[in-house]
């Protein structure tokens, strides 16, 4: 016992366990075979399985297409909107504002069809009220019903585009930082789809649009067949030349195997001198529609200020 506490047998017992655990480790690796190849494979079954469990799912006689219920569309489908009032813009604008289904259809015919006689029976009504019909002149009567029988016709289409236009101000706000994140994302190693899936969940606190769009895409990813066709549905549906961009250099990417994260980095500089020279177009013209507000309502106030005391101390001088 006290041999083994000698200082030349203590330094060879840690000598030999020290060679013993270098063998080891460098043995470890060939001894446990290619690892690799086994955990590929699981991954490979396991995602055969859940395509077979997918398709077994959409094989099933369910009805997947949404109908709409209710009086609208009986409405809509007794007279025959659809055909009389048909615009084939319709749909892609639907969808670049963020309305889905077939619900929103029929309301956006319905309304076409019913706000132009409501609001021509309300200014016809208001107009002959006692005080408004002496008020007014006759002949201005029939002009002003149809003006209003017009707003009502055009006023669902200026509702949809300025929906859209606010959808598309929301996702360009943030879709800048957006890829920045999808690039961290791609540069850790993580596949397309996971890393639209984390930027949809990180995002949404900035836009919930932009948030929704990613994570259609995803799902679309996951189950088109074609994955061009998810990120070209993707530039349809915001419409914006910087999203449509960066669907066309993701696509490039995966057909001629060039680095996604460079083409990523490429477009959020492109979109980040987007958004500035927005912003510096808005600051330029500011200046212009500025100067009508600033005519009606501040120099009126600007003259009364400056010319009132004066006016005073004249009046007072002529009295005296």
């Amino acid at each position: 016992m006290f041999a083994l506490l000698e200082p030349a047998n203590l330094i060879g017992t840690i000598a030999g366990v020290a060679c013993f655990a270098t063998v080891v480790t460098l043995a470890k690796p060939l001894l446990a075979g290619d690892r690799l190849v086994g955990r590929l494979k699981s991954v490979s079954n396991k995602r055969e399985e859940l395509r077979r469990k997918s398709r077994k799912e959409l094989e099933k006689p369910t009805n997947l297409r949404q109908e709409a219920k209710g009086v609208l569309p009986k409405i809509v489908a007794q007279l025959n909107l659809r055909q009389l009032l048909e615009d084939s813009s319709l749909q892609s604008k639907l969808m670049q504002a963020g309305l889905r289904g077939p619900m929103p259809t029929n309301i956006f015919y319905f309304c076409r069809l019913a706000l132009p006689i409501l609001f021509g029976i309300a200014v016809f009504a208001y107009l002959q009220l006692p005080h408004i019909s002496a008020s007014i002149d006759k002949r201005w009567h029939l002009m002003i019903i149809a003006a209003a029988t017009a707003a009502g016709f055009y006023g669902p289409n200026v509702y949809l585009t300025n929906l859209i236009a606010k959808r598309q101000a929301s996702i360009m706000r943030a879709f800048p930082d957006a890829l920045d994140m999808m690039l961290i994302c791609v540069e850790a190693g993580m596949s397309m789809e996971l890393a639209l899936l984390r930027v949809s969940q990180e995002i949404g606190s900035a836009s919930v649009e932009l948030a929704e769009e990613l994570s259609l895409t995803t799902a679309e990813l996951a189950y088109l067949a074609d994955r061009r066709m998810a990120y070209e549905n993707l530039g349809k549906r915001t419409n914006h030349p910087g999203v449509k961009s960066v669907a066309m250099a993701l696509t490039q990417a995966e057909k001629y195997g060039t680095p996604v994260g460079q083409a990523l980095r490429i477009m959020a500089k492109e979109n980040r001198e987007l958004r500035l020279s927005a912003a510096e177009k808005k600051a330029a013209a500011l200046p212009a529609q500025l100067t009508v507000p600033m005519i009606v309502f501040f120099l009126p106030v600007l003259f009364v200020v400056i010319l009132g005391p004066a006016s005073i101390q004249i009046s007072e001088q002529f009295s005296k």
